[in-house]
């Protein structure tokens, strides 16, 4: 076993692999950015090397730093988690060349299946079935659109390079295909460095099933099957394991499938070969097409460690360091059922637009595994992926595991930045999704339900104001006296709105709270303050913004009466920025008239290209950022003139 690993990564990942190595008594180096100087990953290693500025291609993208690092460090092997480096065969090659262990497969592995026009050839020969489609080198833009209206519409135009949903256009009609295929070109260009594209036949009830295999470079098996088919965008939200629904049969052959597709290419390591299945008459052994196979650790490996018992970061540095597979297909079996839910900073509301902000409180009840990268204190960064934590939970059947992540989801505490979270308690507790009936549009055709923002009642605005005016834990000076209690009052915004509050702080352990008409009562006994009825959950208090840990977050703000003259609401008539990002298009002019819903700029953040429209009609004043502009949140790019007063 090796003495000392080096991570190539950052994040909730990089965690993750110290968590087993360190029990496994292997010493570890973690790699930082600027940005990362004091990260969650930083502080658990056991020694840490600064290796650039904070953008991923001046730090974790940079192969010869982190090369270098391992040999100044007397690691003998990296691990690249997943994401950056992980499915570069030129790093591996660059790894081995330095005397080092790539704790994955073989840079001959990762080519076979990096580009997803090979590798459906491939499996071809394999005998592992395929989507119809074109997957040809010629990207001639008409002769793409001559093979889609041959292979029949709905299809998927996919970035042969691609992944995480990213190069990826759903085309519905003819018509709409030159304009999809430039769009996902541009993403693929930016994502991946390659614009090159594949089309297929789009599956009308798609689900999203994939396997997890494990290889020793001659053989391999499979661990049973994840479902992924709780999708955004193409973007996996909560994933699950086994899949509902699954027959033994049909396991049986996806499983043979993934193994012959991964000894095909002698395979070494973990890896997971993704399928898309067609789920309009329920599952058959017939009805699953290979879509991708991803060779590396996935994102929700956590679901299928929960069901087999098996720590796959532990299988990963047994096989690097030479040994066999740790057993044997038929020594493997299923326990329970698992989920795991992708908790991110993203503005729900503002179409899941990535967030930034300090994370003032963060906690995770017991009954979860959280796995996380981040700690109360620690900044989401614009430059990296907002994950803040994947909350995984484990039960006997699909049932119990169900309701266990639905508690552990209302469990989570989060302030300092907006999440999912509401967004997946709501998919939590789908109708659908609990009796198994799944599919990858399921979120879209619920979408409006599924983002409902969650209302406050009036005790949620009492507790607030308590927190606000200190009277969570009043002494005596908190406004009453021994000869009659005195009022107070307190403004908040709740979504927009400014609600004013009163109190009558009756005593110590007694408050009266009159919130737009409605009589709160605040009683403390035992310790614990008990409004109308309902124990008061958990608060947090950061500047002006106060969080109650009800409904999975309901963040007001507190109105201080001295800051209430300054600023100026806009005029409208600004386009800005929703978040930190590059100005990759303006497609606006100086004069030029638009209408409502015109792209007028494309902002990319995160890797994904956010298109900013106009909200109404009128004509651009001024332009006021160039493409290749990196900008910050608010910035204004566009000005519309001012609207004439009737």
């Amino acid at each position: 076993m090796f003495d000392t690993i080096l991570i190539a990564n950052r994040g909730e990942i990089a965690c993750r692999v110290m968590e087993t190595a360190q029990a496994m008594g292997v010493r570890c180096v973690a790699v930082y950015s600027e940005a990362d100087a004091r990260a969650k990953h930083v502080a658990m290693a056991d020694t840490a090397v600064h290796i650039g500025n904070a953008p991923p291609a001046e730090s974790y993208l940079r192969g010869e730093r982190i090369v270098q690092a391992a040999l100044d460090s007397g690691a003998q092997a990296i691990h690249p988690g997943y994401g950056f480096l992980s499915e570069n065969p030129d790093f591996v090659e660059a790894v081995e060349a330095a005397g080092l262990v790539f704790i994955g497969p073989s840079a001959s592995a990762i080519r076979a299946m990096g580009l997803k026009d090979a590798a459906k050839a491939l499996m071809i020969e394999a005998g592992v079935p395929v989507v119809p489609g074109y997957h040809g080198t010629d990207q001639d833009d008409a002769l793409l659109a001559r093979e889609a209206e041959k292979i029949g519409y709905p299809v998927l135009i996919k970035a042969v390079a691609g992944g995480g949903g990213k190069g990826m256009r759903l085309v519905e009609t003819a018509g709409d295909f030159a304009a999809a295929l430039a769009s996902a070109r541009s993403e693929a260009q930016t994502a991946f460095g390659n614009p090159d594209v594949l089309v297929e036949k789009f599956v009308t009830q798609p689900r999203h099933i994939e396997v997890q295999v494990f290889g020793d470079g001659t053989r391999a098996v499979h661990l049973f099957e994840r479902d992924c088919s709780l999708q955004r965008r193409h973007q996996k939200v909560i994933e699950e394991a086994p899949a509902p629904g699954m027959t033994e049969e049909m396991r049986s052959a996806m499983g043979n499938a993934a193994v012959r597709a991964a000894e095909a290419i002698g395979y070494s390591g973990a890896g997971t070969v993704e399928f898309i299945v067609d789920g309009s008459g329920g599952l058959s052994p017939d009805g699953f097409f290979f879509m991708e196979m991803n060779t590396r650790l996935q994102v929700e490996h956590p679901v299928t460690e929960a069901i087999t018992g098996v720590d796959l970061v532990e299988w990963q540095l047994r096989v690097a360091a030479g040994e066999g597979l740790p057993t044997a297909q038929d020594q493997l079996s299923i326990n329970g059922h698992a989920f795991e839910a992708r908790l991110y900073a993203e503005d729900v509301p503002a179409g899941f637009l990535p967030a930034t902000g300090t994370l003032s409180h963060l906690h995770f009840p017991d009954m979860v595994r959280a796995d996380s990268g981040v700690r109360a204190g620690d900044t989401i960064s614009p430059f990296y992926d907002p994950m803040i934590a994947k909350v995984i939970v484990h039960g006997p059947n699909r049932a119990v595991a169900l309701a266990r992540l639905r508690q552990g989801l209302a469990g989570c505490e989060v302030a300092g930045t907006v999440t999912n979270l509401a967004f997946l308690g709501a998919l939590a507790g789908h109708a659908g999704f609990g009796k198994g009936d799944v599919d990858t549009g399921l979120i879209a055709r619920d979408i409006d339900a599924l983002t409902k923002t969650p209302q406050a009642q009036a005790r949620h605005l009492a507790l607030a104001g308590m927190a606000a005016l200190g009277l969570t834990d009043p002494g005596p000076g908190a406004g009453f006296t021994l000869w009659a209690p005195l009022r107070r009052s307190v403004q908040l915004l709740w979504q927009d709105e400014v609600q004013t509050l009163s109190v009558e702080v009756v005593s110590a352990d007694l408050q009266r709270w009159d919130v737009a008409g409605a009589q709160v009562t605040a009683q403390r006994s035992s310790g614990r303050w008990v409004l109308d009825g309902h124990v008061a959950p958990q608060v947090a208090v950061a500047g002006n913004d106060i969080t109650v840990f009800d409904h999975y977050g309901l963040v007001f703000t507190h109105i201080d009466p001295l800051d209430q003259a300054g600023g100026a609401a806009g005029d409208g008539n600004l386009i800005e920025a929703p978040m930190p990002g590059l100005v990759k298009a303006i497609d606006a002019s100086v004069g030029q008239a638009v209408s409502a819903g015109d792209r007028l700029a494309v902002l990319e953040a995160m890797k994904m290209e956010h298109a900013l429209l106009a909200a109404r009609d009128g004509v651009v004043a001024e332009v006021l950022a160039s493409a290749g502009d990196q900008v910050e949140a608010g910035v204004a790019l566009i000005r519309l003139e001012a609207e004439e007063s009737a």
